[in-house]
C-alpha cells in the first residue's frame, strides 16, 4: 500500500453522535489515529462519552449505541483537554467530514472552553477524493451498469437512451429495488432515513420534525408553527423550496404535522449522513 507523506501530524478520525443538529446534539464516540512525520508508531484512541441528553431513536438505528451503553462513561468536557492536545498541532483526515464531524467537534470543544480553529489546518477528505477520481456521471454509470461506452455523450437522444438503459440495468442488478415508479420514488426519497423531506430541511428526532436550516434551525416544526407562524407563510410564499417541504409547511399551518410511523430504518452504510 502506498505511503502517505506528511510534514506535520495528521489525525484521521470519525465521530458517532446523538444526531445531526450541531447545537443540540453531542458526541458519544470518537475514534482516531494520529500519524507523525517522524515515522513513529501511530497513536490510536477510541473513547465513548455520556452525552447528558437522550439519544433519539433515529440515531440509535444508525449506530446502535444507546444511553444504557454510555452509563458511567465520561462527559466530553472531562476529556476535552486531552483531545485538544491530540488535535491541536495536526491536520485532519476523514470521510465526508465537513458536514458533521468537524462542526460537531468544534462545537464540543467550544462548550468545553477550547477554541478549535481551522485556520491553517489542512483537511484530507477521502469522500472528496472518491468523488473526484471515481466519476458519478452518466458515462460512468452506462459503462458500469450496461458494460458499454456512451457514444455521442451530451447529445439529448444518446443521453436519454442511455439513462433508460441504466435504469433497467439497475433493476436487474438490485432485486430489492421496487419495480414501480411510485416505489422507486419513495426508495430514493428516503435514501437519507433521517430526512423528513427530500432536501433535509426537516430531520426526524424521536419521531418529530426539526428544522435543519435557517434561523429556526434546531427547533421543532410544532414549536415554530406555534410561536412563529409567519415563518411558515414565508416558506410557502417564497416558492424556492421543494414541493414536499412546502406541502409539509402548509399542512403544519393547519395543525397537521408529520409523524414517523414505526421504527426508523437501520443503516447499513458507513457514510453520511451519519450522526
Amino acid at each position: 500500500m502506498a505511503q502517505l507523506k506528511i510534514d506535520r501530524p495528521l489525525v484521521v478520525f470519525d465521530l458517532e453522535t446523538t444526531g445531526l443538529l450541531i447545537d443540540l446534539d453531542r458526541i458519544i464516540e470518537i475514534a482516531l489515529i494520529k500519524l507523525f512525520p517522524d515515522g513513529r508508531e501511530p497513536f490510536r484512541l477510541e473513547q465513548r462519552f455520556e452525552p447528558g441528553i437522550k439519544i433519539p431513536v433515529e440515531s440509535q438505528a444508525i449506530h446502535g449505541i444507546t444511553n444504557a451503553d454510555l452509563a458511567g462513561k465520561p462527559r466530553f468536557h472531562e476529556k476535552a483537554g486531552e483531545l485538544f492536545d491530540i488535535f491541536n498541532d495536526a491536520d485532519l483526515g476523514g470521510f465526508a467530514m465537513k458536514r458533521l464531524d468537524i462542526p460537531m467537534l468544534t462545537k464540543e470543544f467550544e462548550r468545553s472552553g477550547y477554541h478549535f480553529s481551522m485556520d491553517g489546518r489542512r483537511v484530507v477528505d477521502a469522500s472528496t477524493i472518491y468523488q473526484m477520481k471515481e466519476r458519478r456521471n452518466l458515462t460512468s454509470a452506462y459503462k458500469f451498469y450496461c458494460g458499454k461506452d456512451l457514444v455521442d455523450a451530451h447529445s439529448a437522444l444518446a443521453d436519454t437512451e442511455a439513462t433508460y438503459e441504466v435504469i433497467l440495468a439497475q433493476l436487474d442488478r438490485y432485486p430489492d429495488l421496487p419495480r414501480d415508479v411510485a416505489g422507486l420514488y419513495e426508495a430514493v426519497r428516503l435514501a437519507e432515513p433521517n430526512n423528513v423531506d427530500p432536501e433535509g430541511k426537516l430531520v426526524w428526532r424521536d419521531g418529530e420534525a426539526f428544522f435543519n436550516f435557517g434561523k429556526y434551525r434546531y427547533r421543532s416544526l410544532v414549536d415554530v408553527t406555534r410561536t412563529e407562524p409567519d415563518y411558515l407563510d414565508w416558506i410557502v410564499n417564497k416558492g424556492d423550496f421543494s414541493r414536499e417541504f412546502i406541502e409539509i409547511c402548509q399542512k403544519a399551518r393547519h395543525g397537521q404535522f408529520p409523524r414517523r410511523s414505526g421504527p426508523p430504518p437501520a443503516s447499513h452504510s458507513a457514510a453520511p449522513p451519519h450522526p
